[in-house]
């Protein structure tokens, strides 16, 4: 059975603060670890009040200091808001305290709106001319010194912090097959190009040191409760928080209601079901069923999934119930 993993942005409920959504990733981290999933990935956003991870490589080192055993990584670092130099720091500093645990996901979008992303020191210019340059500079910084280097990451040098590229498009299947690196797609907010973006990945892929055959990871939504009607009723919180962020108004992770009906207009609940049709929300048997579809259907390599709902414990008993159904799909392959 492949691997399930998590993606948090950290959220931060409607009055609640960014302290306490920090603690919670952290808890969460621990529940997680506890039931099994492969990895913890905590993405870089901006300007956002709902969101808690802006500082990611400092949010990963509060993480990892509170595991022992999970992975923890970005999900993922945008580069072109950083020199590679200084992620290169960072991330070495993150593994060489935390040695074997650490992953380095790279976006290549601000993770914002642009008056922030210029507050961010950001080129304003067209990401994709410099992003493959930016990502193999970082390769160097994290590798072994080559003869005549003179710029080095102390820490960082040497570390072979695991990259992956991160995408919603085609452009970043490309260069993460270009490249020979694992490929995550964030198909859990930008269904449209997912099976495209796979086919292209799997077919252009060139075998690298750190990768002799493609490996790509999908994002995908679970939110799951004791029965379908509560899980749909937790979602309403993701769905609020989605379509505020879409026209422009984003805020803190709203608390969930019994019903959208006269919260959105026909129009834009069909816009929000299909930004997030990657998505799996219902009873566990409903999810262990929907999961298992969407492994067949894409032929996933790991999955990793998020769950914006806006009580701590429901979220944490969501996670619990996906990974009492990723054993029942285990065993199932098993047999």
């Amino acid at each position: 059975m492949i691997p399930f993993s998590v993606l948090d942005l950290s959220p931060v409920a409607r009055g609640s603060n960014p302290g306490e959504s920090l603690r919670n990733s952290r808890d969460l981290a621990q529940h997680a670890e506890a039931l099994g999933f492969h990895r913890y990935w905590l993405a870089e956003h901006h300007n956002m009040t709902g969101i808690a991870s802006a500082a990611t490589a400092v949010v990963i080192g509060f993480i990892a200091e509170g595991t022992r055993t999970i992975r923890v990584g970005s999900g993922g670092i945008m580069l072109p808001n950083h020199a590679p130099l200084v992620i290169a720091e960072q991330f070495g500093t993150l593994a060489s305290l935390y040695p074997g645990r650490i992953d380095l996901g790279l976006g290549r979008a601000p993770g914002t709106d642009q008056g922030t992303a210029r507050a961010l020191r950001r080129s304003m210019g067209p990401s994709d001319d410099r992003f493959p340059d930016d990502v193999q500079e970082l390769q160097l910084f994290l590798g072994p010194q080559q003869p005549g280097q003179t710029v080095r990451a102390v820490p960082g040098m040497d570390t072979n912090v695991p990259l992956w590229l991160l995408g919603s498009s085609l452009f970043s299947a490309q260069l993460a097959a270009h490249l020979g690196l694992p490929f995550a797609f964030a198909s859990h907010f930008a269904p449209d190009m997912m099976m495209k973006a796979l086919e292209v990945y799997r077919h252009m892929f060139r075998p690298s040191d750190v990768l002799d055959k493609p490996y790509a990871m999908l994002g995908i939504n679970v939110v799951a409760a004791e029965t379908d009607e509560e899980a749909r009723r937790l979602f309403t919180s993701q769905q609020q928080a989605f379509w505020n962020l879409r026209r422009g108004a984003p805020g803190q992770l709203p608390p969930p209601v019994n019903s959208m009906d006269g919260v959105w207009t026909p129009m834009e609940k069909a816009q929000v079901d299909h930004a997030l049709s990657c998505a799996v929300v219902g009873s566990p048997d409903t999810v262990r069923n929907g999961l298992a579809d969407f492994i067949e259907r894409t032929g996933a390599d790991e999955l990793i999934i998020t769950a914006q709902i806006f009580d701590h414990a429901a979220r944490k008993a969501s996670y619990s119930i996906v990974a009492a159904q990723h054993a029942k799909l285990a065993e199932r392959s098993a047999a």
